[in-house]
């Protein structure tokens, strides 16, 4: 009778032991997911930003060997993503193939100016960071003058604002939410043990050696969630890069496993802190509550 109710109980406990550690696991792994979110969205951000254009037109005398070196000193400095040297004969050729006549000949010249074509940094396309540059191209002797939509970089940067405050609101509440739900599964798991621990008190353990072993216990708890978290991540991330590769590109795997590391160590941390405080209010409580 005693090995059969000893079985009982260790299936029990064995039970709530997996049963707790898939219940933080999936915790662990809707925070992770939103983490690759996170992710892909200033991904995404950055992307727009760099392909804002962002024309420098020149002079109709300005030398090109003038044009040249400033396409240089562009591509060196650090506001700069790339550049593109545009000569006015090349635009010349491509409006008299739009307009189906070369206009060159009927003026005589070519009236039209080169430009450098420049895409900026995502960090560098707010609107004082526009009006900076501007300003500093401005003062070279062969620039005519700065062309960029301003209307729709103060759109798209007003935009991504508003999306990245509705993300980051979304992204606090869910952290609390999880953080709540990790809680209370570790509470509950506590809880079911308070006569074990009364037990132990009352035969003269004292306080740290009974905290001591479910502090363990919620350690390697944190630890298999963490990596059941990681592993449904990694088969998420696989499916996502088999059926959707524009958006899941494998490249990004350092910080696919950054947020797997840390899906793991948020589960640790989370679990011998809140483990440590259900154990020591378990220790606090009255005899008389534990029937409650």
């Amino acid at each position: 009778m005693e090995k059969q109710y000893g079985r009982v109980s260790r299936f029990r406990l064995s039970t709530l032991f997996i049963s707790t550690v898939i219940s933080i696991s999936l915790v662990l792994y809707l925070l992770s997911s939103l983490g690759v979110v996170l992710f892909q969205a200033q991904k995404f951000s950055s992307f727009i930003r760099e392909n804002i254009g962002f024309s420098v037109i020149m002079h109709q005398d300005a030398k090109e060997s003038e044009i040249l070196a400033l396409n240089k000193e562009l591509d060196a400095a650090e506001f700069v993503k790339s550049t593109e040297y545009i000569h006015k004969d090349e635009v010349a050729e491509e409006m008299a193939k739009e307009l189906g006549e070369d206009f060159i000949d009927f003026l005589g010249y070519n009236p039209l100016s080169s430009s450098i074509e420049i895409r900026l940094n995502a960090a560098y396309t707010q609107n004082d960071s526009l009006q900076k540059i501007e300003a500093d191209l401005l003062k070279y002797p062969v620039v005519k003058e700065i062309f960029y939509q301003k209307p729709l970089i103060e759109k798209v940067n007003n935009n991504i604002k508003r999306i990245s405050a509705i993300i980051l609101g979304v992204t606090i509440f869910l952290l609390l939410i999880s953080i709540l739900l990790i809680n209370s599964t570790i509470r509950l798991s506590i809880y079911s043990k308070r006569f074990i621990i009364k037990s132990m008190l009352l035969v003269g353990a004292n306080s740290r050696f009974v905290r001591e072993p479910f502090i363990i216990k919620g350690v390697v708890q944190g630890i298999w969630a963490g990596v059941l978290a990681a592993i449904y991540l990694g088969l998420t991330l696989w499916m996502g890069n088999k059926y959707l590769p524009e958006i899941i590109d494998m490249k990004d795997i350092d910080m696919y496993l950054s947020i797997m590391g840390v899906s793991v160590a948020f589960g640790i941390v989370f679990s011998w802190i809140l483990t440590s405080l259900s154990v020591r209010k378990i220790i606090s409580m009255k005899t008389d509550n534990l029937y409650n």
